[in-house]
């Protein structure tokens, strides 16, 4: 088990100079904190609020990302996430991403996608469609730039992973992701039933807890920074030892196959048993680039991208890290956030999607990056298009209610 990230939540400006010294200051004492107590920290990160309520222009957007990355550097934090774009902010803004990822290193954003008020809004949609599309060809133009945007559903501000992080924009705070599937390979080892299994888990979950909380309480108090809490959402780490999918497996199902739906909901029932102050997903993470067994079933034509989004029904974090051919039509790719769009507010839960279409590559293709979160995988099959007619080919606006 490993802390994946500290993220420190803030306001920014047009000069982010102070409050990102400030927030690099405590990262850096915070990680000093839970190194002295054994406890690895992989990387410092800030979320400010949305990108378009810091007081800049979309035109300017670009050079503004680039002073963030400067002075975030200068004050030893490795990521910034620049928040959402709504469907109703200027337009300008989600145009603007995929110059600002080719700009800059270490600067994420997302686009929101879903609204509980507002439903979903097809036209928004369409044009996330197409910054997910530009974003690919972006910076080495090799699809990695997806890395750093995300579709994001439903969520709320505080959730410490990225890229889906935002501020709410009041006083500061903030919270760590844990990166935990080994826990559940452990728990889950020697487990004699499925019961057993849950309350190994639980177990393991309550024990990390145990170290983390203190210091964390301690460091709200030592820096007047209130501690959002803690986000358990099972992150993987490239290796067996370290697969949510291989812990998954070993409950005796096979991802992309029957039972994966009742090994999902025995995750969740025992994080859920945990007591802990919680936020963000706290859920299944199932990044296919990012699990070493996912990425060989997908690898094995085992897996789907519906097999996966059917997990997040279950109570996952979304669509991860999803290799999809680089001729994916903007149709496909539509559908694909209208379908977790709707999952999201449909379940009144939180989810993402980040989708990579891989430059010329097409659909079976082996992928893989020299970076150090990646596993090597296989481009994923698109699912078919979304249709050119019918009411949901409108790009209009409309609610999707929760089940009552």
């Amino acid at each position: 088990m490993k802390i994946r990230a500290i993220t420190y939540f803030t306001a920014l400006d047009s000069d982010p100079e102070k409050a990102l010294s400030r927030a690099g200051d405590m990262l850096r004492r915070a990680q000093d904190a839970f190194a002295q107590a054994g406890l690895a920290v992989e990387s410092r990160r800030v979320a400010s609020q949305p990108l378009p309520r810091i007081g800049i222009q979309p035109a300017g957007a670009s050079a503004f990302a680039l002073k963030v990355q400067q002075a975030a550097k200068a004050h030893g934090i490795g990521y910034v996430s620049l928040g959402p774009v709504g469907p109703d902010d200027v337009h300008g803004f989600v145009h603007a991403l995929p110059d600002v990822f080719g700009a800059t290193e270490g600067i994420f954003a997302s686009v929101a996608i879903a609204d509980k008020d507002a439903g979903v809004d097809l036209a928004h949609l369409g044009r996330a469609a197409e910054t997910i599309l530009r974003t690919s060809r972006a910076g080495a133009g090799d699809g990695l730039g997806n890395l750093y945007l995300c579709a994001s559903a439903n969520v709320p501000p505080g959730s410490p992973f990225f890229p889906a992080a935002y501020h709410d924009g009041g006083e500061d705070r903030f919270a760590l992701a844990i990166e935990a599937a080994g826990l559940a390979v452990t728990a889950f080892q020697y487990a004699r039933d499925p019961r057993d299994a849950r309350e190994r888990l639980t177990a393991e979950i309550q024990a990390v807890v145990a170290q983390i909380l203190p210091i964390a309480e301690h460091l709200s108090i030592q820096f007047g920074v209130d501690f959002g809490g803690l986000d358990f959402s099972m992150a993987p780490y490239p290796g067996d030892a370290t697969s949510l999918a291989g812990a998954v497996e070993s409950l005796g199902v096979a991802m992309g196959g029957a039972g994966v739906l009742a090994a999902a909901a025995l995750v969740m029932n025992a994080i859920e048993a945990a007591d802990f102050p919680r936020t963000g997903f706290s859920g299944l993470m199932l990044p296919v680039f990012e699990d070493s067994v996912l990425g060989a079933r997908v690898s094995e034509g085992a897996l789907r991208l519906n097999d996966l989004l059917l997990y997040s029904a279950m109570c996952g974090t979304g669509l991860d890290c999803i290799p999809l051919p680089g001729d994916v039509s903007l149709n496909a790719l539509t559908g694909i956030l209208l379908d977790v769009a709707s999952l999201a507010l449909r379940l009144d839960k939180p989810l993402t999607a980040r989708l990579m279409p891989m430059p010329g590559k097409a659909a079976g293709d082996p992928v893989a990056f020299d970076f150090e979160y990646f596993a090597p995988t296989r481009v994923m099959p698109a699912p078919r298009d979304l249709g050119e007619s019918g009411a949901l080919a409108s790009g209009g606006r409309f609610p999707i209610l929760p089940r009552e």
